[in-house]
C-alpha cells in the first residue's frame, strides 16, 4: 500500500496548531495509513515576553493578542479557547515543553511506551493551555499532563539530563530552518516540494494528498 509522509512542524503554543489538529484528525479518518505524520516542533514562541514586545508593540501588548485569539477562535465553534488566554497565565517559552515532549518521542520509539503515548500527550497539553490556562511552560505541569496520559515523565528527565532529548529537539529546529519552515503549522509533503503553512483548509490538503497516492501511468506527460 502506498503511504504518504508528511512532515509536520508546530509550536505547542501556537494557537492555529492547536486549531489544525481538527484537520489532522479528519485526515486521519479519512486516509488511515495511507498517511504517516512525522512529529517536528518549530520555535514560535521560544521567548514569548520578546516575541508580544516586538510583534503586539503599540497594539495592546497581550490585551491586544488575547483579542487576535478570542476573534480568530470565534470562526471555529469546535474549540475551546479559555477567554483570559496570555493575560493570567503566560509561559516564558514553549522551548521546555517541546523538550519534555522530544523524550516523550523518544522513549515511545524505544518501546519504553504505548503508540500513540507522545501525540496524545502533546494534544493535553495543547489544551491544558488553550483550554485550562495552565502554564505548560513549567516543568511539574508538563510530569503532571504526561503521567496522565501515559508517559514515563521519569524516563523522560532522564533523556533530558543526558542530553539526548536536547540532540532531538535541536535537529527538530535545524530540519525546520533547513526546509525553510515559515511558522507554525506546517505540512511539508512530496519531499519537501510542498509545503502547506497555516490556517489552510481541509480540502486544500486533502487535494494535495490525493494527488499524491494517485498511481501513475505511464502515458502521463512529465511537467520537468
Amino acid at each position: 500500500m502506498k503511504t504518504v509522509p508528511i512532515v509536520y512542524f508546530s509550536d505547542i503554543l501556537c494557537i492555529w496548531a492547536y486549531i489544525a489538529q481538527l484537520r489532522v484528525d479528519e485526515i486521519h479518518e479519512k486516509f488511515g495509513d495511507k498517511v504517516r505524520f512525522e512529529n517536528r516542533f518549530c520555535s514560535v514562541f521560544g521567548d514569548t515576553a520578546g516575541k508580544i514586545a516586538k510583534a503586539w508593540k503599540g497594539k495592546g501588548e497581550y490585551d491586544g493578542f488575547n483579542a487576535h485569539l478570542r476573534h480568530a477562535a470565534g470562526h471555529f465553534p469546535e474549540i475551546r479557547l479559555n477567554p483570559a488566554i496570555w493575560l493570567t497565565v503566560r509561559p516564558a517559552s514553549s522551548t521546555g515543553a517541546h523538550l519534555f515532549l522530544k523524550a516523550l518521542q523518544l522513549t515511545e520509539t524505544a518501546g519504553g511506551s504505548q503508540p500513540g503515548t507522545t501525540a496524545a500527550t502533546t494534544w493535553a497539553l495543547r489544551r491544558a493551555f488553550f483550554e485550562d490556562g495552565r502554564d505548560i511552560a513549567r516543568w511539574d505541569v508538563q510530569w503532571e499532563v504526561g503521567q496522565r496520559n501515559g508517559a514515563a515523565p521519569a524516563h523522560a528527565e532522564a533523556l533530558i539530563h543526558d542530553g539526548s532529548a536536547f540532540a532531538a529537539l535541536a535537529a527538530d529546529y535545524r530540519e525546520a530552518e533547513a526546509m525553510r519552515i515559515e511558522g507554525s503549522p506546517s505540512l511539508v509533503l512530496n519531499r519537501g516540494r510542498q509545503k502547506l503553512y497555516g490556517n489552510v483548509g481541509f480540502k486544500v490538503i486533502e487535494a494535495n494528498i490525493t494527488e499524491l497516492l494517485r498511481e501513475r501511468t505511464p502515458d502521463q506527460a512529465s511537467w520537468c
